[in-house]
């Protein structure tokens, strides 16, 4: 079923999409195989519904990547997060979440070759806060008291770490990638750490640039004029939230697109995890330096670079 779902959501006929079918069809089949899936995910992935769809890819190809990491037995699936692995002896929870692009303009998602488009970062960035919200409630319960989360559950122990799994696959537009945001931070490090776009200051009377950096935005207004808070990582509530896996997989680096992935830690997380533990291309690491200031430094492959 697996397998001919994806060929006929994916009919074409060459040698680029052979190759990504393939590759969805296998990563998909193997975690079932690995006992990894829960026993809705055949069902969803083949229901014709896109959001249900990706969501169903995302745990796949997530899954995917962590092939070599300790995955222990767990009680049944489907009433606790996505993924339990182990980083040494500690227990790490992964939830996994693909927004869907409600009110990103078809301009982005569907663009034509030629046209110039707006980048509509406010809109993307939040989908990314509503996502991260929706499972980091899922972990600590609703504000009102009135949902109880996984630990009151216990589900997951005070103890263990939990990381939050975004795939923004679904807010691309085309095969580009909608991992950046304005801040040219990763949309999830917007979210999380109230990082606005860049600004220069400049004095009046010279008129001389004495300072560049980042705007603070610790809300962001929606459709109906409300301000949603992007501060979650500043936030004690959710301390027991360890990171955000910000991933942009669609199964396209088969055929040789771009799919970035960053991890952005939680500097008051009550159990973090290692640098290194989750892949990605570059990590997120914040430092206080002062009562009320921090220093995000980035990590990775490439370069390491204070912002």
């Amino acid at each position: 079923m697996i397998k001919a779902h994806i060929l006929q959501r994916f009919p074409f006929n060459n040698q680029c999409c052979t190759a990504y079918q393939q590759e969805l069809i296998r990563v998909c089949t193997e975690l079932v195989d690995r006992g990894l899936a829960d026993h809705k995910f055949v069902g969803e992935l083949i229901s014709g519904h896109d959001s249900k769809f990706w969501s169903c890819v995302s745990e796949a190809l997530l899954a995917d990547r962590l092939r070599g990491k300790n995955f222990p037995a767990r009680p049944k699936r489907g009433n606790g997060p996505d993924f339990l692995v182990m980083d040494g002896d500690l227990k790490v929870w992964i939830e996994v979440i693909c927004p869907e692009p409600i009110r990103v303009p078809d301009t982005w998602l569907v663009c034509q070759p030629g046209e110039v488009i707006n980048f509509p970062h406010q809109e993307i960035l939040l989908r990314w806060t509503s996502a991260i919200k929706e499972k980091a409630e899922k972990l600590v319960g609703s504000a009102d008291g009135k949902v109880k989360g996984y630990l009151k559950k216990g589900k997951v122990a005070p103890n263990d770490a939990y990381v939050i799994a975004v795939n923004g696959c679904q807010l691309r537009s085309g095969p580009f990638s909608a991992h950046f945001g304005i801040s040219q931070f990763p949309f999830a490090a917007e979210a999380v750490f109230s990082i606005g776009p860049h600004q220069i200051i400049i004095n009046r009377e010279t008129l001389k640039v004495v300072e560049r950096d980042h705007q603070y935005r610790p809300y962001i207004q929606n459709h109906n004029d409300a301000q949603v808070p992007t501060y979650v990582f500043l936030d004690p509530r959710f301390n027991p939230v360890s990171a955000i896996w910000a991933v942009d997989l669609n199964g396209g680096s088969s055929i040789g697109n771009s799919e970035p992935m960053a991890v952005i830690h939680n500097l008051n997380a009550n159990n973090p995890i290692s640098i290194g533990f989750l892949p990605a291309d570059e990590e997120y690491v914040a430092t206080p330096t002062s009562s009320d200031e921090y220093t995000l430094k980035k990590v990775g492959v490439d370069s390491a670079s204070d912002d």
